[in-house]
């Protein structure tokens, strides 16, 4: 029920054409796979409820898209957002070499300075790697991002991204508020973090 929960997040998902952005948002909020998932026009947007420990936020998820010719159309969808999760393609190096690029573009439209960001190497179930789990690693840790490696059609560690970073964000002070009346008394301190369910994956906090 809507009086359970606590918030409601915007999260981005955000990265190069291609990555599995539209896949990543199809198999958390459907369970589902589409192979011929076409490429996103602008912007996607989809809606679901998840809960962390004992906490239920209701997550406002826009996947952008990665093509160059509607990068002008973005901007506007940054506003506001609490987390961003940026994706490369384990199999392609050139967009795990643009993440600086839409880091930058992230920290230049954000308008809030404590955003939640974690990168997500997917497409782990293909064979082809060029990306190493070491150096997907190392890049967050650099940037002090989240880190977590996933494949959309396996299911592999696509829930644990999004539990793991609305954890991150209702536990950032300032980066979200709720209103609150005389009989709602909850905060995030009434709640212990929990370690997400990530299915055999851990999540990595760099």
């Amino acid at each position: 029920m809507d009086e359970d929960i606590l918030t409601t997040l915007k999260i981005l998902i955000i990265g190069e054409s291609g990555v599995g952005k539209s896949s990543l948002l199809l198999r958390f909020t459907d369970d589902n796979f589409d192979p011929s998932e076409p490429s996103t026009i602008g912007a996607d947007f989809k809606a679901k409820n998840i809960t962390v420990g004992n906490t239920t936020v209701k997550l406002a998820i826009w996947d952008t898209a990665g093509q160059e010719r509607f990068r002008s159309l973005t901007p506007s969808y940054y506003r506001d957002a609490q987390g961003a999760i940026l994706v490369y393609d384990v199999s392609n190096i050139q967009t795990f070499q643009k993440l600086e690029t839409w880091l930058e573009e992230l920290d230049t439209y954000s308008t809030k300075n404590n955003i939640v960001k974690m990168v997500v190497g997917n497409k782990i179930d293909k064979g082809n790697r060029e990306v190493s789990r070491d150096d997907g690693m190392k890049f967050a840790r650099r940037h002090q991002t989240l880190f977590i490696e996933s494949s959309a059609k396996t299911r592999d560690g696509v829930q644990c991204a999004f539990e793991e970073l609305v954890q991150k964000i209702i536990q950032t002070p300032g980066l979200w508020e709720r209103i609150q009346t005389d009989t709602d008394q909850i905060r995030v301190s009434d709640h212990e973090p929990s370690v997400p369910s990530c299915g055999g994956w851990r999540c990595s906090r760099v």
